[in-house]
C-alpha cells in the first residue's frame, strides 16, 4: 500500500516568505538574441544559464548578460508579464532593455 506525502511532511529549507517578489528577466545570448524568463532570484538564475544548467535556449548560443529585470508581486503576475513580453517584437524588447539601461546609468 502506498501513502501520499503531505506537503507539511516535507522539510522546509529556510524561512518561507509569502510576499517574496518574483521577477521577469531578459538575458542576452552571444548571438544577440534575447531570452525571457521568470525567477525569484534572477541573478542566481542567470548564473545557472551561464553554467549550462539553465534553459536549453542557450545550448546554441551562451548567455552573456542579464540585461533587464522587472519585479512582480508574485509568481502569477510574473508569469503573466513574461507571456506579454514574449509576445513583443524584438525591437520592443530592445526598448525595454534600453529603458532599463538608462535607469541604471549614473548622472
Amino acid at each position: 500500500m502506498t501513502t501520499a506525502i503531505e506537503s507539511s511532511d516535507l522539510p522546509v529549507q529556510g524561512p518561507v516568505a509569502p510576499d517574496k517578489p518574483w521577477f521577469v528577466y531578459l538575458v542576452r545570448a552571444a548571438n544577440g538574441s534575447l531570452y525571457c524568463g521568470i525567477s525569484d532570484d534572477p541573478v542566481r538564475r542567470f548564473a545557472k544559464h551561464q553554467s549550462g544548467k539553465g534553459a536549453r535556449f542557450f545550448l546554441s548560443s551562451p548567455a552573456v548578460a542579464l540585461v533587464y529585470t522587472e519585479a512582480c508581486r508574485d509568481k502569477g503576475e510574473a508569469l503573466r508579464q513574461e507571456r506579454l513580453i514574449k509576445k513583443l517584437r524584438k525591437s520592443a524588447k530592445e526598448c525595454l532593455v534600453a529603458s532599463a539601461a538608462q535607469v541604471h546609468q549614473p548622472g
